[in-house]
Order: C-alpha cells, then structure tokens, then sequence
C-alpha cells in the first residue's frame, strides 16, 4: 500500500465513528398508553368511590404529559391541581409522593424542590413502572388522607401491572 491509499484509508476510518454516532442520535422512550391510563384511572376512581370519596384522579405520561384526568362530581376544585402535582412530584422524583414528602420532613430546610413548580410533598401519587423503567405516574386527590389517595392509586396500577410488562 503506498502512502496515498493508506491517507484514505486513514480518513475512512477516521469517518467511522461519526458515522455510527449519527445512528444512535435518538432513543426510543417507552411510556404509558393512553388506553392504560384511561384503565388505571378509572379503576382508581372506583376504589375510592367504593370509600365513599369525591377524588380527582390524574396520570402522566413518562415525558410529564397529562393522558388522563378523571374529575368526580362532587369533588372540591383544588383536587385538580393536587391530584396533578402529586404525580408530577412522583413522577420525576421517580418515588411516591408521600416518600418525598416524608424525605423532606426528615431532612432541614431550606428545602429548594419545594419550590419547584408542580412539586408538593403530599401523600397520594405513585410512579408507574414497567419492569425497572419509570413510564409514568398517577396521582388522586380528595380523600380525607393522603394514605387513602395512595390506596386507590394502588387499585388503579394493579389494574393495569400485568400489560406493563417488564
């Protein structure tokens, strides 16, 4: 091989790893369909009704969109919002909301997630995993404790745990 060709093939393979790079400049994201959300919702808001609770029940996706918000009909207004940041909370603390609230008590302030847009540390979201990948999480409001709100959350993931797979 004389010089020349050994510059090209030099330049070739120094070309390679852009090039297998470029294949890998996107990933793929699993996240909650919205047919199971809708399934997980309304399975929630059953358990709590069963309680004789007036809840507000919402799931997000894995990249924080809203997929479902069930609004029952005597429950207070501020359940929207609560119901919303509670799993917003759990969904990107990857934990459920009362752990993080509980974490917060244990630890001195000042505590700067708090003041986090749609962060709270009230019980009643928990994360929605597929396996050990978080795809989602759902929260409720309107139960008069936040353990209870957690309860029907439960009821709402159990419904749909065996199409989460692993």
């Amino acid at each position: 091989m004389n010089r020349k060709q050994g510059m090209v093939w030099a330049a070739g393979l120094a070309f390679v790893p852009f090039v297998a790079g470029a294949q890998t400049a996107t990933r793929t994201v699993r996240t909650l369909s919205f047919a199971s959300a809708l399934e997980a919702a309304k399975s929630g808001l059953e358990a709590c009704q069963k309680g004789g609770y007036n809840v507000t029940v919402t799931v997000l996706g894995r990249d924080g969109r809203t997929l479902v918000v069930l609004h029952d009909d005597n429950a207070n207004p501020h359940t929207i919002e609560n119901s919303f940041r509670k799993a917003y909370t759990s969904l990107t603390y990857r934990r459920p909301s009362g752990e993080f609230g509980k974490r917060m008590a244990a630890t001195p302030p000042p505590h700067g997630a708090m003041v986090l847009q749609n962060v709270t540390s009230a019980e009643g979201a928990l994360p929605i995993m597929a396996g050990k990948e978080l795809v989602g999480s759902m929260g409720i409001s309107g139960a008069p404790g936040g353990h209870l709100d957690a309860a029907c959350v439960q009821a709402g993931i159990d419904r749909i745990k065996s199409g989460l797979g692993g």
